[in-house]
């Protein structure tokens, strides 16, 4: 059935634009008759997608492209975005832009990708493969460490610590966790590490996760959640455990996370800028389509922000509710 609906919907689009995209993401962006840059995120579970697909759309209108934007429903369903991708080069076009749930399991889609001659503009997570004509993300290790450096000041240096993060599989959640790790082991020698655990950036895995973390280690003094999903997880973990003497510092943004530094319950978190994010991929894809040389790698911002600084207006820019 779901087949068939999905099928009957594509015919009707073809006669008329009335009909509702059955994908993951709905309906294409950017309305211009130029080139089409599909491209395939994590998930749309996270107010962090909707925040990079608002600045690919608005990058798209202000440039006469347009943007498709997909992404499977949680960011632990790997083959279910490989399966995006798939269709999306099957409708050959112009561009991709690719945020890998693993960072291998695509390779095989990645080297269809350039024998199509479609280029591939890697986002938010690399992947272990040269076809990509550039990267643009974070620079996930560097803002993990300001993470790391806020968390140990918050807990005095001393103490347990344990860090939730989304996986294991995507160039970000390593880089997240390794960050992180390395500031630790090289900064804080009266800092105790547990070993990671990974909640797939589900909200209630991560609550769960850390209820355990807390039950398991009485005299844990802090938490560092690597992603949004995570973030909100370890808030509820924290809370439903009794433990507001825990220091939580987090990754991303999001509205859960920002009450929670308003209220005190969390003490910071390293924001990325998702919309900055999404108009330069967008750029860089177009640069690609027309040819043009890129760099490796194109760094997006990021900011620290807790309640000292939340409604300075260039941490508000890259906030997203």
């Amino acid at each position: 059935m779901k087949r068939f609906v999905t099928a009957a919907c594509a015919a009707l689009a073809l006669l008329a634009a009335g009909c509702a995209d059955d994908r993951a993401g709905g309906p294409d962006g950017g309305g211009g008759d130029g080139p089409t840059i599909a491209i395939v995120s994590k998930g749309f579970q996270h107010q962090f997608w909707q925040s990079v697909r608002e600045g690919a759309e608005a990058e798209a209108e202000a440039r006469g492209a347009r943007v498709t934007f997909v992404g499977p429903p949680t960011e632990a369903d790997v083959e279910e975005q490989v399966n995006l991708l798939t269709n999306e080069l099957a409708r050959s076009p112009d561009a991709v832009g690719f945020a890998a749930l693993d960072s291998q399991a695509a390779a095989p889609l990645l080297e269809q990708a350039r024998a199509q001659e479609i280029p591939v503009v890697a986002f938010d997570s690399g992947v272990e493969s040269d076809v990509p004509v550039t990267t643009v993300a974070t620079d996930n290790r560097a803002a993990a460490a300001l993470a790391a450096e806020h968390l140990a000041e918050a807990v005095g240096g001393e103490g347990e610590v344990a860090l939730v993060v989304h996986d294991q599989t995507s160039l970000s959640g390593r880089d997240r966790r390794d960050g992180f790790l390395e500031w630790m082991a090289q900064n804080a020698p009266g800092i105790t590490v547990l070993e990671p655990q990974y909640g797939g950036g589900d909200q209630l895995v991560s609550a769960d996760i850390t209820r355990s973390i807390i039950q398991g280690n009485p005299d844990l003094a802090g938490i560092y959640a690597a992603n949004e999903g995570s973030a909100v997880g370890v808030i509820n973990g924290v809370r439903e455990s009794g433990r507001d003497d825990i220091a939580v510092v987090g990754f991303d943004s999001g509205q859960a996370q920002i009450d929670a530094i308003t209220s005190g319950a969390m003490t910071g978190a390293v924001t990325q800028d998702p919309v900055d994010m999404g108009r330069q991929l967008v750029d860089a894809a177009l640069r690609a389509i027309d040819g043009e040389e890129l760099p490796e790698r194109i760094d997006t911002a990021y900011h620290w922000y807790d309640s000292t600084n939340i409604d300075d207006p260039v941490i508000r820019a890259a906030l997203y509710e």
